[in-house]
């Protein structure tokens, strides 16, 4: 018995043995800015099954780095037995930052518009903040160059697009909301840096929900949140929970709403939990 120990324990050991884990069935890619100067890695995850007459359905996930391998095997667990988990298979496409590090500062420039400079609060270390304000820019990099390239390599349900971001992903995710809210029918704003830019966003959330325009019915938002931010000085907690109470008054026009708080989570071990239950909600047969 020994002896077969030592030489499994020899096989495994060998460096041509050695090799990266992979993910089944996905790829990843480095995309430019149409400015050429910002670059992002693009990972896409792609289902088993063969895609429905209407394409796959579509998740846009932002910071990548952090949350693309969680988002990626909770949809292949539970795509897998969409009779048992009411989940679709989907395709992934996570956008993310040339780091190993599971968050990047070009972060803080991607996800802000350009007045939340002067909301920004203070940085605990004292330090400045890395350069903010291109939410615009990065929007259109995902509808003019990403979005196009996905519908080119896979069969993809535009009627079935979701965006999921947290933290100023998910503050980002609301903008994205209030400004342009055809670009997705689900929006996923988990923990939503609300305070970064509370002045403009609640305008543009006034604005948004006296459109006349808008076929709410057609709109899922969800927001959620970790139980133990109540403790944030930001408010951040509160910020979220306000905001989907108002919301809320949208329902009778057909808007899709959830609210989530998850127990005994802080703002960054929610996002296992988030994942999960985002992909029931965006993908819910």
């Amino acid at each position: 018995m020994d002896l077969i120990r030592n030489e499994r324990a020899a096989v495994l050991n060998r460096s041509e043995e050695r090799r990266g884990v992979m993910i089944p069935r996905t790829v990843e890619k480095i995309m430019c800015s149409r400015d050429g100067k910002r670059e992002y890695r693009i990972m896409v995850a792609k289902p088993a099954a063969e895609p429905p007459p209407s394409g796959y359905p579509v998740i846009y996930l932002l910071d990548a780095n952090s949350v693309f391998g969680t988002m990626e095997e909770t949809v292949r667990v539970q795509g897998g037995r969409p009779e048992k988990t009411g989940v679709v298979p989907a395709v992934i496409v996570g956008i993310g930052y040339l780091t190993e590090a599971p968050f990047a500062s070009a972060r803080y420039y991607d996800f802000t518009m350009p007045s939340a400079v002067t909301e920004a609060p203070a940085r605990p270390n004292g330090a400045a903040w890395p350069e903010q304000g291109g939410a615009e820019s990065f929007l259109a990099f995902i509808e003019e160059t990403v979005k196009p390239e996905i519908e080119r390599e896979y069969t993809i349900d535009r009627g079935r697009q979701t965006i999921f971001g947290h933290s100023l992903g998910g503050l980002f995710v609301l903008q994205v909301l209030f400004t342009q809210p055809g670009l997705f029918q689900s929006y996923i704003a988990g923990s939503p840096s609300i305070h970064w830019n509370k002045r403009n966003l609640l305008e543009a959330e006034r604005n948004f929900t006296a459109r006349s325009d808008v076929d709410f019915g057609k709109i899922g938002l969800m927001v959620a949140i970790g139980e133990l931010e109540k403790s944030h000085k930001s408010g951040i907690y509160d910020n979220a929970k306000e905001l989907a109470e108002r919301l809320s008054g949208l329902a009778d026009r057909g808007l899709r709403l959830q609210f989530k708080s998850f127990e005994g989570e802080g703002h960054v071990s929610v996002l296992p939990a988030l994942v999960s239950r985002a992909a029931r909600f965006a993908l819910s047969m």
